[in-house]
């Protein structure tokens, strides 16, 4: 016969498993994903309701592909999506490169104002950004909700590049310069090379906040066309049609795979961690 000790027991306690954690887990769960997985599910409905399932059909995802209108829109926001990935890329680029670089207060400074949109409410941005567009006398389109959403979306870029640049040794691209490179070459085949995951990172980034943006696209958008987001609110409005749940499988779908795609780039380069190539690493 073994007697167990007070600390064994004590020992056994802090080995179990904390019901009341995982029950919490549990719900937050059920409560973040069971909405989405209602969306996916009624969009294979085959009656037109929003509230009684009955047969799997795919004549919403039919009726999108036939609705002109939501083509137009997705076509858009797919180019705003992309031009505004490939602006801030170039932009933030050279703009973290400065901001390490520069060692002076102006630069300090600079960093300072790089971070204003990323703690600034986005509807802020957005009506800033409309009443700037209307005091210039331009008019919203797709355009302007270019500009805006490149604008915004530089600081995610220069985030991400920062840490990645401070951690850089100086001295490889130093010593590329001291074989006759110039400057501009050194940056060209060892610095920008050396940054590559991180730049792909940012990017599929910038890409994925830009094609589910609907503040800032709201504010600068014009008439016609206008981004998908938008025009799923503009829809909504006038009575949810079971096609939009269709559209929301799609763009998650979207979604899930340019994070898979994002997870696979890391291989090209040699890499086990397919999830340091969105923490910048």
């Amino acid at each position: 016969m073994t007697l167990r000790t007070p600390h064994r027991r004590h020992r056994r306690g802090t080995d179990r498993r904390p019901r009341l954690a995982l029950t919490v887990t549990t719900l937050f769960f059920l409560l973040l994903y069971l909405p989405i997985a209602v969306v996916v599910l009624f969009s294979f409905n085959g009656q037109k309701s929003l509230t009684v399932f009955k047969g799997f059909s795919l004549r919403w995802y039919s009726a999108f592909f036939h609705d002109d209108v939501l083509l137009a829109s997705l076509g858009m926001s797919l180019r705003v999506s992309l031009v505004a990935m490939a602006g801030s890329v170039i932009l933030g680029v050279a703009l973290a490169l400065g901001l390490v670089r520069c060692r002076t207060r102006l630069g300090s400074l600079a960093g300072l104002i790089m971070l204003v949109p990323l703690i600034t409410p986005e509807i802020v941005t957005g009506v800033a950004a409309m009443l700037l567009f209307k005091g210039m006398d331009i008019t919203l389109s797709s355009g302007t909700v270019m500009l805006a959403e490149i604008t915004f979306s530089i600081s995610y870029v220069t985030v991400i590049l920062r840490s990645r640049i401070a951690a850089l040794n100086p001295e490889v691209e130093e010593a590329a310069m001291d074989l006759g490179a110039t400057r501009w070459q050194a940056l060209r085949l060892v610095t920008l090379p050396a940054l590559l995951p991180s730049i792909l990172a940012s990017a599929v980034l910038v890409f994925a906040l830009v094609f589910d943006d609907f503040v800032l696209a709201y504010f600068t958008t014009g008439v016609d066309p206008q981004p998908l987001s938008v025009r799923i609110y503009s829809a909504i409005r006038f009575g949810v049609q079971p096609t939009i749940n269709a559209v929301g499988t799609l763009m998650l779908a979207g979604s899930v795979g340019l994070i898979g795609l994002a997870l696979a780039i890391p291989r090209l380069f040699g890499r086990r961690g397919g999830l340091d190539l969105l923490s910048g690493k």
